[in-house]
């Protein structure tokens, strides 16, 4: 096979001038380089075909045995070593750029890595046998790479991953490594809200892994009224791969509310290592157009009264400037009693002039 005979020129070429070491170096240089068959792929930027990443199949063959991704374990202070698969499966020569990364959960929850000076975790321990990598037409080349554990890392699970960049697109290929000791499944249920959303709501929370393991979480959600259960769902696994130490923030619809009602919502989240947390949050349905309309009735029904009741009243004079005429005249209209103080004083006044007479 060409690329046995590859090998064999690379490990006598470096074989004469530094012995045995050289013809390891060799073997490697040529177990970079592996002639294999390629399956089409989407084209890239420039309009060539895709090169890939993946893990190796680890057999020296090139075919891979479809490892989603690379999983390491050991105790710290040890070093893992695997290899990453890099196709061309194109006529012309393309050159990628390799890196380690640390991985994180975006706020939405999807998988993310982090830049190179940013990485303190997986992504810097990460030591690649090369950092970029011309693949010749229709190869595939395999890059080794090891993970140093360093003597004081905590135990349990640190992702990381390994970074490819070429042709104006980049590809991250995921690392799950575990180190040895006591794990802790946990999390909690946090900031947890109902609101409106058109016609229905959406219930917004956010998750926490506050254990040292990667967790698939499972969500039910019950909603019950004033008069009875509102929403039930079953639990089911969310597509969310919850890092340690990672917060995200997601959302549940709800389409079918009711019109006039109290609501307490409920979440449960679970996961694998027993790991359980839970949280409510409360939420008032009204439905406030009807109510603006019925509060315009009212309102113009409480006008009309008001003008009935003003029309119905006695015409009359103002009682205050009825009490303001008789303190003025002495005499208060309707008042008998006043009225005969007056007659008597006008027949005083005409026995008088007839005595004078």
């Amino acid at each position: 096979m060409p690329s046995l005979h590859l090998a064999r020129r690379c490990a006598r070429r470096y074989a004469r001038p530094a012995g045995r070491l050289g013809a390891v170096a060799g073997m490697l240089l040529g177990a970079v380089l592996l002639s294999a068959p390629t399956a089409p792929a989407a084209p890239t930027a420039d309009g060539g075909p895709a090169w890939t990443a993946a893990p190796s199949g680890g057999r020296g063959d090139g075919r891979g045995e479809g490892r989603p991704y690379f999983y390491l374990e050991g105790a710290a202070g040890t070093v893992l070593q695997d290899r990453v698969s890099l196709a061309n499966p194109g006529s012309e020569p393309r050159t990628v750029r390799l890196r380690g990364a640390d991985a994180y959960n975006a706020r939405g929850g999807a998988f993310a890595v982090r830049e190179k000076q940013r990485s303190t975790g997986t992504g810097a321990w990460i030591a690649l046998a090369a950092g970029q990598v011309k693949i010749p037409p229709r190869t595939r080349a395999e890059v080794p790479f090891s993970v140093t554990v360093p003597p004081g890392a905590t135990p349990g699970d640190h992702p990381g991953a390994i970074v490819v960049t070429g042709g104006g697109r980049e590809v991250g290929v995921r690392i799950h490594l575990r180190v040895s000791g006591p794990t802790l499944a946990a999390l909690t249920v946090e900031d947890v809200t109902v609101g409106e959303r058109g016609d229905g709501a959406i219930v917004r929370y956010a998750l926490v892994n506050r254990g040292n393991t990667t967790l698939t979480p499972r969500l039910a959600l019950r909603a019950d009224g004033l008069f009875g259960e509102l929403l039930r769902r079953d639990a089911r696994a969310l597509p969310v791969e919850l890092l340690p130490g990672r917060r995200v923030e997601l959302t549940e619809p709800w389409p079918d509310v009711p019109t006039l009602d109290r609501a307490e919502v409920r979440l449960t989240v679970t996961a694998a290592g027993g790991a359980r947390g839970g949280a409510s949050a409360a939420k008032a349905f009204v439905p406030w157009t009807a109510v603006a309309g019925a509060g315009l009735v009212l309102l113009v029904a409480g006008g009309a009264a008001a003008r009935l009741v003003r029309r119905r009243r006695r015409p009359g004079r103002d009682p205050d400037r009825a009490d303001a005429g008789a303190d003025a005249d002495g005499v208060a209209d309707g008042d008998p009693e006043a009225a005969g103080r007056e007659e008597t004083g006008t027949e005083q006044q005409l026995a008088r002039a007839g005595a004078r007479s």
